[in-house]
């Protein structure tokens, strides 16, 4: 029989951390969820607070938090752009003293603890695919720096807490992800466009719509996670998670208009300062290490998600920062 395992997931309420609390009550854990609930709602873990092996707790990581815990994931930080970029200063400190605080609870309790890291790690890449010995390039300074910079801080203090204390860590570099449950006003340019084309509004398109972006669907993403963190050979990362298969915002654009059997019309806007121009993982190290990569199509898990959007009342949904 599996070990039980106490397993606490930051960002736990969020779109990605929900499914990994999911998968994890699944497999028989006790689970707490902890979020602040800035840029999630309680309905994505609803179906999860009858279960005997779920808690959810309201907290920001920002402060200290004092559990006993054999895991952690640690995925707490907004990640749409027009979210972390709202209140800057609390992006990074959410990524600064956020993992400082969690790697203390972690250390303190001797717990393996997993660092959510993001592709834009990388910035506007000048290698192509990336892989993680790229050392990229972000600006520092720029309007996006606030996250890129963070989370590129955040790889370092788990480094050097696993360097200094020999301390049990793992980083994954999470890719563009989607599938049900999107927040549908998060700002993510597949919920723009699915609720755009059943709305029946223009789709917002920035820049020409050249650039390019490689879209992984959640189920594949978990499993992704749960195997780094479940790895056994202490590979701590960073290691890339994601969908190699590239296409351009535009091409994207026309499938969502496919799919869901709307008019396609676009409204365009200038480019946003930084925004990368290419974007494509590397998974070699992910098949190597974790024997791991994406099964799901994207028209096959678009499908899926769009469904779910019809599913949906969007007045149920407020967006988590002003749009405008």
């Amino acid at each position: 029989m599996a070990k039980i395992k106490r397993i606490l997931v930051t960002g736990g309420a969020g779109f990605i951390g929900s499914h990994l609390c999911r998968c994890l009550v699944e497999q028989g854990h006790d689970v707490i969820c902890v979020d602040n609930f800035f840029t999630s709602q309680k309905s994505n873990v609803a179906p999860l607070l009858n279960k005997p092996n779920f808690e959810l707790i309201r907290h920001d990581i920002v402060f200290p938090l004092f559990l006993e815990v054999d895991e952690v994931y640690n995925l707490a930080c907004p990640a749409a752009p027009g979210h972390y970029q709202y209140n800057p200063v609390k992006t990074m400190k959410t990524s600064l003293a956020g993992s400082i605080n969690m790697l203390g609870l972690a250390k303190r309790c001797r717990a393996k603890i997993l660092q959510a890291s993001t592709s834009e790690v990388y910035g506007d890449p000048e290698i192509h695919p990336q892989p993680e010995d790229y050392r990229g390039s972000v600006n520092p300074i720029g309007p996006r720096s606030c996250y890129d910079e963070g989370k590129r801080a955040a790889e370092a203090l788990f480094m050097d807490y696993h360097r200094m204390h020999k301390m049990p860590i793992r980083i994954v570099r999470i890719f563009n992800t989607y599938g049900p449950r999107m927040h549908p006003f998060d700002g993510r340019v597949v919920s723009n466009f699915i609720r755009q084309a059943l709305t029946g509004e223009p789709i917002t398109l920035y820049g020409d719509g050249s650039q390019t972006r490689s879209f992984c669907y959640l189920d594949d993403l978990a499993e992704g996670i749960i195997r780094m963190m479940d790895n056994e050979e202490n590979f701590v990362g960073p290691v890339n998670l994601g969908n190699p298969d590239e296409l351009t915002i535009k091409e994207l654009a026309e499938l969502v208009a496919e799919l869901t059997g709307t008019k396609l019309q676009y409204a365009e806007l200038p480019l946003p300062l930084d925004d990368p121009c290419k974007r494509k993982p590397d998974i070699t190290l992910a098949k190597k290490k974790l024997h791991w990569q994406p099964t799901t199509s994207l028209r096959d898990g678009l499908t899926k998600t769009i469904e779910w959007f019809r599913s949906i009342n969007l007045e149920h949904y407020r967006p988590p920062t002003p749009m405008y």
